[in-house]
């Protein structure tokens, strides 16, 4: 499903002649993918992390919303980060158990590193600063997208060897 999308919106942009836009797309896909999905990850953290702060958790104190607003919008976001990187952005192939669990774990430990940069970031901000929650939950996701592509191409859903072209 997400194939024909993809190619329906690709023929949208070569018929509206921004051709080498959609060129460009198709030379880097997997980046691209890994855009397109880290954004809509980003949009579930953000929203998730409004709504807890904003609703939720409206009547705790600051340094409670904060934190438990941030760790359930980063859960929530990991939750579709995790099958929409293997299924569509690095089209990983566990192919048992134990490799499976191999590449969760790769995955959270990794998203762990960068979960405590984003939630002390925000407790530096937000806490202690008193800046915008919103506003920084914005900011912060952009630092963390960006490592966290780098720790899904090099170390949780690397290709081996071979693999690259198939």
């Amino acid at each position: 499903m997400i194939d024909q999308l993809e190619t329906f919106c690709l023929n949208i942009l070569r018929k509206i002649k921004l051709g080498k836009l959609a060129d460009l797309y198709e030379d880097h896909r997997e980046g691209m993918r890994y855009l397109v999905f880290g954004v809509l990850s980003t949009i579930v953290n953000i929203v998730t992390a409004a709504f807890t702060y904003y609703v939720l958790f409206a009547k705790l104190p600051e340094e409670w919303k904060v934190n438990l607003s941030t760790v359930l919008a980063i859960i929530a976001a990991w939750i579709f980060a995790y099958v929409t990187n293997k299924l569509y952005v690095f089209a990983s192939k566990t192919t048992g158990m134990k490799e499976l669990f191999k590449e969760i774990l790769s995955f959270v430990s990794c998203r762990t590193v960068t979960a405590i940069v984003e939630i002390v970031l925000m407790n530096i901000f937000v806490t202690m600063l008193q800046w915008n929650y919103l506003m920084m939950k914005i900011i912060v996701n952009i630092i963390v997208i960006i490592l966290n592509f780098v720790f899904s191409k090099l170390i949780i859903f690397k290709k081996e060897k071979g693999e690259e072209n198939a």
